[in-house]
Formats: C-alpha cells, structure tokens, sequence
C-alpha cells in the first residue's frame, strides 16, 4: 500500500498545472518515496486536461479524475479522496500558495513522531491541518484577507464551538479510512467543505484534529482579488448555517 495520496483539485488552471506538477513531485520525493498525485480536473474549459495529461506522460506518480461540468472544490477533494488506496490522504490547492513540502511535518505529526508518545487515554491523531493562524506561520497575503480570515474564525467558534483556529486554509492531512467515512456524510460541493468536513470528524469522536503552522505564498494578482464579493461572503455564511444543521442532525 502506498503511503500517501496527494488530492490536487484543479479548475481552469490550465496555464500554470503542468509547472504546479512538477513542483509538487520535486518537493514531496525529497520526504516520500512511496506517493501519489492525484489531480482531480473540476470540468475545466481550457487547457487544464491536456496539460495534466502532459505531466502523466513524463511521471507515472501522477494520476487524473477528470469531468465535464464544474462541480465545485468540495466535490472534487471528496471524489479524489474517495479513490484513494494508501494510508494517508492529503488535500493541497493546485496554485502552490502552500508549498507542499509542508506534508513532510505533517506526515510526522499524524505519525506522532513530532510530540512525547500519547497517553493512554489521549485519542489519536486523524487529521492535521494547515493554520495561517498558528503562531509559527509565515503569512503574507492582503489585508482584506485577513481581516475576512479573522472574521470566518470568529463567526464559526461561535457557531460550531471548534477549538481549531484556522479550518480554510487549503492543506490537510487525513488518515485514508477517516476521510473517506467521513466523505460518506458530505454534501457540500463549494467552498465550506471543510467546515463540514472537520464538523464531522469532531461529531465522530474517534480522532483527534491538530493544527501545524504554514508558509503562504501569496500569488494572485490585482485583478483577482477583487473578486471578493460581499455575495461570496454571505454564500459562505449561508452555507456554514446549513452545514450546522445538517451535521446536528447526524446520528454520529
């Protein structure tokens, strides 16, 4: 069994996924040398396929999930995470914003080889995930993101009573059989998937959920910040009030 899959959800990337790739192989065979890449193209309509394809033919580490109609980030992660066969099951956002050497830690926390043995009675480690909130972090990004960031964190203790700091940030690590019960449960397809995702790996009670400190390497650029839209904000918060409901009535 290999030891860890690496779910990269992609969406019209096309100018950018075949150096992204490639990238990603470099970092990771530096730590692992028994790994998959597994890019998951959320019906694309530019060249985002063909370049995948184009990285396949010089890499037999990597692999595809492609489909015609956009389905949203949540439906491609749960789709990649679902074809996996190793024992653990990354999640990592295909513009690189948070290099993927980061696993290498995050592998060694979920292992336990990063902290004193656990205690008897202390569950164990099933999911580490990426905080920008972590006092360790290296954060540069706009200000508008962080104050949104703040914000999100705060409106979701109150709602879900989470002692995570940080649920967004687009790099997780799963123990392979965890997520994929989990993904049993989901239904969101956009952007709250993870809220839903943690939400119901907390419910379950079986494993414990560690943050680790990022890098983040902002890399949009002027245009494309400005599509925050106050209708984006209220979709996310909209969405988060169905998934707490949702997860309420789960007989978990």
């Amino acid at each position: 069994m290999l030891k860890l899959t690496i779910v990269m959800p992609c969406y019209n990337e096309g100018t950018r996924i075949y150096r992204n790739i490639i990238e990603t192989l470099t970092q990771v065979e530096k730590f692992s040398d028994s790994f998959r890449l597994l890019v998951v193209n959320d019906g694309s309509t530019d060249e985002t396929e063909s370049e995948i394809r184009r990285a396949m033919a010089t890499d037999n580490r990597v692999g595809l999930i492609s489909y015609k109609q956009n389905k949203g980030k949540g439906y491609a992660v749960r789709r990649g995470m679902m074809s996996a066969k190793s024992e653990y099951t990354a999640f990592l956002d295909a513009d690189l914003e948070l290099p993927p050497y980061l696993l290498e830690n995050f592998l060694k926390k979920i292992e336990g080889k990063l902290d004193e043995p656990a205690k008897d009675d202390e569950k164990p480690i099933g999911i580490v995930i990426g905080s920008k909130m972590h006092p360790d972090s290296q954060v540069e990004y706009p200000p508008l993101r962080k104050i949104m960031s703040t914000g999100y964190y705060l409106f979701l203790k109150a709602i879900f009573g989470l002692r995570l700091r940080d649920t967004q940030t687009g790099i997780k690590l799963f123990r392979t059989d965890l997520a994929q019960e989990i993904a049993k449960y989901c239904r969101c397809k956009g952007y709250s998937f993870d809220i839903e995702m943690l939400a119901i790996a907390e419910k379950m009670h079986n494993y414990r959920i560690e943050e680790m400190p990022v890098v983040v390497n902002f890399s949009r650029n002027k245009d494309n910040k400005s599509k925050i839209k106050l209708r984006s904000i209220f979709a996310m918060v909209r969405d988060t009030l169905r998934i707490k409901m949702y997860v309420s009535k789960l007989g978990l």
